[in-house]
């Protein structure tokens, strides 16, 4: 079985209202989606995310002449050459050749892997805390009780994108409308150094209900982030932004964080990111994805925690939650996969096991121009 043809799809999406996280606002939304072909007529979808002609040009330029004819069994060996160069491609490629292959095999993902643990997986609801209104903080206190009316029992919230006292303000106005009944997280973006994240320890050691705090400093600063550990009662969590296997060694070894958040999309092929995974656990260390910027990457992220060994005595239904964008993005709809009640169930059938919405797929294809 081999490579036949590669159709690539680059989508882009204005956002009518910006949004944003301690890196700045957010003016629009992009998608990179591929399906590769077989000689055989079996087809798999894969997607990655970058700057769209970067990507446009590097997929029709070298990747897709350099695939053509290639046996899909060599699926790891590919990916392994195309992680050297460019390895946010090398996410879609792998994700596509690996539903190519449970499709093959009459299998779901989840089979191919080796058969799931769960039936269902957590996802907690994440935000973009920063808008342009003069009000911001009272237009994030709506979108968050939206997110609790859609039955989500857990959320993230960004920090560290305006001064510590405004985010400070914000936070104990959220955890004023939780009320202790939801569970949530911080995210800094990497925006903290050691002394300004202390500046929140008496708050965090008051509030029961943290799931973790999420990159307050540089992810380089593994020793600092070993004394934070250290200092802070609240568990500490990053990593989204790593590529390979190898880059969370330090981390892991040094136990500077409890919570690991790899991103199958920024790393170099879903097999590497299954094994950061499994990594994680033999240093005895959680794992929670990231999966902000893509729908089939956190399908991909929903699959692995559905096959992850539960963790320690936790039940066999208790695994760490997966992250779920609610924030205005319209690829988001293009799986029919739907939370409820704070949960994904995964779906039945081959491969992926559903199918991707086409209609959203040709209202959103990016013409080409320039987007800054």
């Amino acid at each position: 079985m081999y490579i036949r043809k590669i159709d690539t799809f680059p989508l882009f999406y204005r956002l009518p209202k910006p949004y944003g996280d301690a890196n700045g606002m957010k003016t629009y939304r992009t998608c990179y989606l591929i399906r590769i072909t077989t000689d055989t007529g079996v087809e798999g979808w894969g997607e990655c995310v970058d700057w769209l002609p970067t990507l446009h040009k590097g997929f029709h330029e070298r990747i897709i002449p350099n695939l053509i004819g290639k046996p899909v069994l060599n699926r790891i060996q590919l990916v392994g050459a195309l992680q050297k160069w460019h390895p946010r491609s090398s996410a879609a490629v792998s994700m596509a050749l690996t539903e190519i292959m449970a499709k093959t095999c009459s299998v779901s993902i989840c089979d191919l892997w080796g058969g799931k643990f769960r039936e269902k997986v957590p996802v907690y609801a994440s935000f973009q805390s920063y808008s342009e209104e003069l009000d911001w903080q009272k237009h994030s206190l709506n979108e968050i009780d939206k997110a609790i009316n859609q039955g989500f029992d857990k959320l993230k919230v960004k920090i560290g994108g305006k001064s510590i006292f405004e985010d400070q303000q914000h936070i104990v106005s959220v955890q004023k409308l939780l009320q202790g009944k939801i569970s949530m997280a911080l995210d800094a973006n990497q925006s903290y150094d050691l002394t300004a994240v202390l500046q929140w320890q008496s708050l965090l050691a008051t509030w029961s209900n943290l799931l973790w705090v999420e990159e307050p400093l540089d992810i380089k600063h593994i020793n600092e982030y070993a004394q934070l550990r250290n200092r802070l009662t609240t568990p500490l969590a990053g990593g989204e932004n790593l590529e390979s296997v190898t880059d969370f060694i330090p981390i892991l070894s040094k136990h500077a964080l409890d919570y690991i958040t790899p991103d199958p999309m920024h790393m170099a092929g879903v097999d590497g990111y299954r094994e950061t995974l499994r990594l994680a656990r033999n240093f005895g260390i959680r794992a929670t994805p990231h999966s902000f910027d893509g729908a089939l990457s956190r399908l991909y992220a929903i699959f692995a925690q559905a096959n992850l060994e539960p963790w320690g005595k936790m039940g066999v239904d208790t695994i760490e939650p997966v992250e779920w964008d609610v924030m205005d993005n319209p690829f988001l709809n293009l799986f029919p996969i739907h939370p409820l009640n704070g949960e994904v169930s995964i779906p039945l059938g081959c491969g992926i096991g559903v199918e991707i919405d086409l209609d959203i797929l040709a209202h959103y294809q990016w013409d080409g121009s320039s987007y800054l």
